[in-house]
């Protein structure tokens, strides 16, 4: 079986390539000609280690990328499934991952996936049933449970991660988030799309801080100004394009022959700072028509050679008032990073909203409390009672809608998510970490609202316990639950902290050692 992107990737004296593939909308025809012929020649070509397949890029339909994979294989080229939580609940997700390993496509990249769009008869309903570190540790499960059976290959399984954020707490939110990707069995990491060489050197000197050595990729894109337009608006999630950008670009493509030579120069550039910087690979994106850009990119980065610190200041594209893990003259020293140095700002209802919460929620939901046997009978005993049950749901209800929007999952997660609730404040309900999709501490989905993982952020490093949100992993929501009391289900041991503590505990044996570049930061201190 083609293991070439595996091989590649772990081999240290390796710089590979790896080309992004969108498939079309069409099972035949002309989409699907150009992307297996640009896969055709990327074999040919001999420089290229896998080509990448989207799983129905912002959330709009188009030809799977299972089939699209397999065709591709066949080819003799190494193929990286996207695999995104929008589309299908566990078991659904559970099966395609089984078809995948079948089909001898074992290279997935784990992704919580963009919001969904619109299909036939209008928008998809969304479902994020997992979220990406639950899918890991999924594909990780399922790749020892192939062993068993014989298959001595599990799944190569990689994650996404964006240093494109410019708050601290968004930055702070994707780091802790990545720390629990690689505990839940990330193998690989791709990086999201930005232009900010500060920021990619961020991201690897934040892992070589920690200590981790995972093969980290960059990611490009072959810049055009209709591309460039679109990304600067935030219309495609997690790629960050900024005005100076922008401006450039469509000054380079005032000629189009100039602009697509403008174009090659950037990536191959680009591609030598990663390089230089010491990722293990960059991931090339919109090749839509042919190979042509992409072998001449890989032209130019052989004719560039080791100069790559030359170009550094062409790729300095900030956001302005942007937050940086380190100084911009000290990030290749390695100081200490400056989470939490000046702790964000949060309004008085916040303050009294969580110290409430975070109060009622140790005293009355710790099994160390004293008072635990005392509340596990007292559930008992309105549980095996006519109308107790009931009576305990409608007053919770009350209460949880008035305090947190509460939507009745039975399973609740507040306190993953510094006593906010992820199922009511998250469209895409994650209980790990925020997803790569907010905008300046803005919601993906809903951009007149904050990102509820800038609101927990915020929340923890008030109180100095912001390493919370990267320690072990929250198992996904127990849907039988749904619509009976949250209060009873967690004392009579019914919820995912009782009956998932095997999920629970999953990360804890691979703790993440990315804490310790976290914990040199000056907390904030509750007043």
């Amino acid at each position: 079986m083609l293991r070439v992107f595996q091989t590649d990737l772990l081999n240290t004296d390796d710089f590979i390539i790896t080309l992004e593939l969108v498939p079309g909308k069409e099972s035949v025809g002309r989409s699907v000609d150009t992307v297996m012929g640009i896969a055709k020649d990327s074999f040919s070509d001999g420089r290229i280690s896998a080509v990448s397949i989207t799983d129905n890029p912002g959330g709009n339909p188009s030809l799977s990328p299972d089939v699209m994979g397999y065709e591709i294989f066949k080819v003799g080229m190494d193929v990286i499934v996207h695999f995104a939580c929008r589309d299908l609940n566990r078991v659904g997700m559970e099966s395609r991952a089984l078809q995948l390993a079948m089909m001898g496509i074992k290279n997935l990249l784990a992704l919580t996936g963009d919001y969904t769009g619109k299909g036939f008869g209008g928008q998809g309903a969304p479902v994020f049933d997992l979220d990406s570190v639950n899918l890991l540790m999924m594909l990780k499960q399922l790749g020892e449970r192939m062993n068993e059976s014989g298959d001595p290959d599990g799944f190569f399984s990689g994650c996404a991660v964006s240093p494109f954020k410019y708050t601290e707490a968004e930055c702070f939110a994707q780091y802790a988030k990545l720390c629990r990707k690689i505990s839940a069995g990330a193998q690989f990491v791709i990086t999201q799309l930005g232009y900010d060489a500060y920021k990619f050197a961020e991201l690897f000197s934040m892992l070589q801080l920690a200590g981790i050595d995972i093969p980290v990729i960059g990611s490009t894109y072959v810049l055009t100004p209709r591309a460039a337009r679109i990304m600067n608006q935030g219309a495609v999630p997690g790629a960050v394009v900024t005005d100076k950008l922008l401006k450039q670009v469509e000054v380079e493509w005032r000629d189009s022959r100039q602009g697509r030579k403008k174009a090659v120069e950037r990536i191959a550039k680009l591609g030598a700072i990663l390089k230089g910087l010491g990722y293990r690979g960059m991931h090339i994106g919109g090749i839509h028509h042919n190979f042509d850009i992409a072998g001449r990119t890989l032209s130019r980065m052989q004719e560039i050679g080791p100069g790559w610190k030359e170009f550094l200041t062409e790729f300095d594209f900030p956001v302005y008032g942007g937050f940086y893990v380190f100084p911009k003259d000290g990030i290749y020293d390695l100081p200490v990073p400056e989470f939490g140095k000046k702790p964000p700002p949060l309004g008085i209802s916040e303050k009294i909203h969580f110290k409430i919460l975070k109060s009622l929620h140790g005293a009355f939901f710790s099994f160390e409390s004293k008072a635990a046997p005392f509340f596990s009978k007292l559930c008992g005993w309105l549980d095996g009672r006519p109308g107790g049950k009931q009576m305990v749901h409608q007053f919770e209800s009350f209460i949880k809608k008035l305090l947190l929007g509460c939507e009745q999952c039975g399973d609740c997660g507040i306190q993953h998510v510094a006593f906010l609730c992820p199922e009511s404040q998250c469209p895409k309900h994650t209980r790990n970490g925020a997803c790569g999709g907010s905008r300046n501490g803005k919601c993906e989905i809903f951009p007149e609202r904050q990102c509820v993982w800038v609101r927990a952020y915020r929340r923890l490093a008030f109180s100095g316990e912001s390493d919370q949100m990267m320690v072990g992993c929250v198992p996904p929501r127990m849907w039988e639950l749904n619509n009976t009391p949250s209060w009873l289900n967690f004392h009579l041991k019914r919820d995912h902290q009782s009956l998932s503590t095997g999920l629970l505990k999953f990360c804890e044996s691979e703790e993440c050692t990315l804490t310790r570049g976290f914990y040199g930061q000056s907390q904030g201190t509750e007043e």
